[in-house]
């Protein structure tokens, strides 16, 4: 059988596997034919393919690894000639081994020898591929940033997932949502979007671009006005969110503050707060740019209305029991009552009497059709605003809290239609974050 007939280790073990079959069936004569026929194929001796038979052929691991057939002056000669070429593929560089060292120790850069030459014509493309491989490894690099150095904040707060069962309030998913429309160039607005996992509060804010700055402003509106306390803050691993600011922030503004962050790629660690993302954000804006402070500050209006909305007027469920049924079938999920998540709020204790029944009386002053079509009408102004000139910068400044004039909670609409900011009769109670 010339060399390139000859069969692999591989290949013979697969052969021998399948007339394993034909030989364990058959007569003693029928076995001396076989046992000739797969000597001639494999070229083993005979007493070798009879103790191959006698049980499943495949492999043994090696007791004694052998000694490399390929030195250091062949690695030398690799790591030289493959830096001469500017390290280009092993497919091309295998062929040229040979000459390129006579080249090379010509010019004094290597010290060539009749064995190493005859190594180098010999040397297969994987091989030269492994030993490439195993010196790069040494080979010192700019510095890179790798997935922990990325963000080093992040590697000090711990992964979870939040309980769905979490029965205390203030343990908070959140997440970014992203107004950039079909390009992500420039500065744009996003939105801020807080949910408790306990009692399905929701907070909104927008926010013009993601620095530190307009983020932070972004989660003192939400303080602001949330009347009880953030026990825990799950953000995914986004660097508007883990950064020195931002936490400094949190454990100054909010004692006794635990942070924990998702897993990398796994999306449903933020499940609540990714619901609410398609249901509370897209399903109004869609996936349209925006990019201006009027866009922000009106969409900053239309997130004070869906506040009263949502919070005070739309019923949520609440997930009560999982039943696992069978491996190959659909979980069974039974939810409670559909309530509000006001009234889920009421029935705990994180919530004081006089903030229940001031914001029972608010609740009590408001109509909810009326709300439903301004939210629409305040909708239709910011759809209809124009985008950003891009001969000219927006300031984010006039987007936040501290610089925004004192005005109601909740626009009005007048009777030609048009939104009216003048103030109602009862707005928005402010309230600190208690300590």
């Amino acid at each position: 059988m010339s060399a390139e007939e000859k069969m692999t280790i591989e290949e013979r073990y697969k052969y021998l596997r399948k007339m394993q079959k034909y030989y364990r069936q058959a007569s003693q004569k029928e076995r001396r034919q076989l046992l000739n026929e797969m000597k001639r194929v494999t070229e083993l001796h005979r007493k070798s393919l009879i103790r191959l038979m006698k049980s499943p052929p495949k492999r043994r691991v090696r007791r004694k690894q052998r000694e490399r057939s390929y030195k250091a002056d062949v690695d030398n000669a690799l790591r030289v000639i493959s830096e001469s070429l500017d390290y280009v593929c092993v497919e091309r560089l295998q062929p040229n081994l040979v000459w390129l060292t006579n080249h090379l120790a010509n010019h004094g850069e290597l010290e060539t020898s009749p064995q190493l030459l005859a190594q180098l014509g010999q040397i297969s493309i994987s091989t030269v591929r492994r030993i490439l491989s195993r010196l790069n490894q040494d080979k010192p690099r700019l510095p890179q940033k790798g997935p922990t150095q990325a963000n080093r904040v992040a590697r000090d707060i711990p992964m979870k997932r939040l309980a769905w069962d979490e029965a205390e309030p203030g343990h908070f998913e959140v997440d970014l949502v992203h107004h950039c429309g079909l390009s992500a160039s420039g500065q744009y607005v996003h939105t801020l979007q807080m949910i408790d996992v306990t009692t399905g509060w929701s907070e909104r804010v927008a926010l013009l671009g993601r620095s530190y700055v307009v983020t932070e402003d972004g989660f003192e509106r939400i303080l602001a006005r949330l009347p009880f306390k953030i026990e825990e803050i799950h953000p995914d691993n986004g660097s508007e969110f883990l950064n020195h600011h931002l936490v400094r922030f949190w454990k100054k503004e909010i004692k006794g503050l635990s942070l924990s962050r998702s897993r990398p790629y796994y999306k449903n660690d933020n499940r609540f707060v990714e619901q609410k993302n398609s249901t509370l954000v897209r399903a109004y804006l869609g996936y349209d740019r925006l990019d201006t402070v009027a866009h922000t500050n009106l969409l900053n209006q239309l997130y004070d209305k869906m506040w009263l909305y949502y919070n005070f007027f739309q019923p949520v469920m609440r997930l009560q029991q999982k039943t696992f049924v069978a491996k190959d079938k659909p979980i069974k999920r039974r939810f409670d009552q559909a309530q509000t998540p006001f009234d889920r709020l009421c029935k705990t204790e994180v919530i004081s009497d006089p903030r229940r029944l001031q914001l029972l009386r608010l609740r009590d002053q408001i109509n909810p059709r009326q709300l439903r079509q301004q939210i629409y009408d305040t909708l239709d102004c910011l759809f209809a605003l124009p985008n950003a000139d891009p001969t000219q910068t927006e300031d984010v400044f006039q987007t936040l809290l501290h610089l925004q004039p004192a005005a109601a909670f909740m626009p009005t609409t007048s009777a030609d239609g048009n939104v009216d900011n003048s103030p109602l009769p009862s707005e928005l109670p402010t309230f600190p974050q208690p300590l």
